[in-house]
């Protein structure tokens, strides 16, 4: 399919153990961005921009095979949910009944647990519009899977545009009351994705407030003031952290939900990378109300990359739109909770340029 100078074209990756068929979509412009996913977790496994000389690069971490994603545990370019980021004790109360859900980070709940949206295949049904070009890709997560209430119908949109915006639109419903919360799980280096640490990309994150810690991540349900500490991106900065701006912590551990400015449910500038020597910038927008910012210090820990490339700590970060990790244990929090009559709806723009 095309549309204009715009492509996409599918083709088989691999196979499951089952005998399904895995297939990569290949979505193109003619500005030179090119983005390439997996029917299986929706998962980013390439994304190719420019620079400000017109060198492309392919600036997100990914795997050669599919025995590899299937291996994976960094989460490298998959869609998260039922519930991404982290449920504390892996349990919640809803309507009066407790639900407990099967924990994968010690005693708690990550990214949906042990067999969640990024390892199931979904249907892919590409579309071609003036300027763009893209896929929905539909899920039907049946009721109690991840432990969580209420057969889910969603919907995921990747749409490549000309202007060189990845746009990700997401709709849900369900059956019962449950808790939502999504994102993209993609991971960025714009000097190229086996080009060495990203701690001095410059960045800047929309956010006065941030969500402080406890020493197994869960939020206190704190929302803190980000001036005077090393969380503070309110001006672009590189993301190593200044000696004088922290003490007694490690300067580049950062995986920490950050409090976006604005109305949540309006498109709003979320954060802003750049990669000075290479002139790359990723801009992000976003209708969700926090951004979780991951430096990846866990990276080494996981199969060889693309090309035999060596992930180590630092050397792509995540920056992940989504609603605040334990709300559903949390009242100060916004509510993620998604009922019957309602439908679930949110955007995030990835826009790609060089300067």
């Amino acid at each position: 399919m095309n549309a204009g100078n715009a492509t996409h074209e599918a083709t088989p990756f691999g196979t499951l153990p089952g005998g399904e068929v895995v297939e990569m979509h290949t979505l193109a412009n003619a500005a030179g961005v090119e983005v390439k996913f997996l029917n299986l977790g929706g998962i980013i496994t390439s994304l190719e921009t420019p620079d400000r000389n017109g060198i492309v690069a392919d600036v997100t971490p990914g795997y050669d095979t599919l025995a590899a994603y299937l291996a994976d545990t960094r989460y490298f370019g998959a869609l998260i949910g039922r519930y991404a980021n982290r449920i504390a004790n892996a349990r919640f109360e809803l309507d009066g009944i407790v639900h407990q859900l099967p924990a994968n980070l010690g005693s708690h709940q990550l990214h949906g647990g042990p067999r969640a949206l990024n390892a199931v295949r979904w249907t892919v049904t590409p579309f071609a519009t003036e300027g763009a070009i893209g896929a929905h890709l539909s899920h039907v997560s049946p009721s109690g899977s991840g432990g969580f209430p209420g057969q889910l119908r969603l919907r995921v949109t990747y749409t490549l545009t000309d202007a060189n915006e990845l746009i990700f639109d997401y709709e849900a419903t369900t059956d019962a009351a449950t808790p939502v919360n999504f994102t993209q799980h993609a991971y960025f280096n714009l000097a190229g994705h086996a080009s060495g640490d990203i701690l001095d990309h410059d960045l800047r994150i929309t956010a006065a407030r941030y969500l402080p810690v406890d020493h197994e991540l869960i939020p206190t349900g704190e929302l803190a003031p980000v001036e005077g500490t090393r969380f503070d991106f309110r001006v672009e900065r590189p993301v190593r952290a200044s000696a004088s701006i922290v003490a007694n912590a490690p300067r580049e551990a950062y995986d920490h939900c950050f409090v976006l400015d604005g109305e949540p449910g309006a498109l709003r500038p979320a954060a802003r990378l750049h990669h000075a020597p290479s002139g790359r910038t990723l801009e992000i927008e976003t209708t969700e109300p926090g951004i979780q910012l991951y430096t990846g210090e866990h990276l080494s820990h996981g199969p060889v990359g693309k090309g035999g490339a060596i992930y180590a700590a630092h050397t792509s970060l995540a920056l992940e739109t989504q609603h605040f990790p334990n709300s559903p244990n949390e009242p100060r929090f916004p509510s993620t909770i998604l009922r019957p009559d309602e439908i679930f709806r949110s955007r995030t723009v990835y826009r790609f340029g060089a300067a």
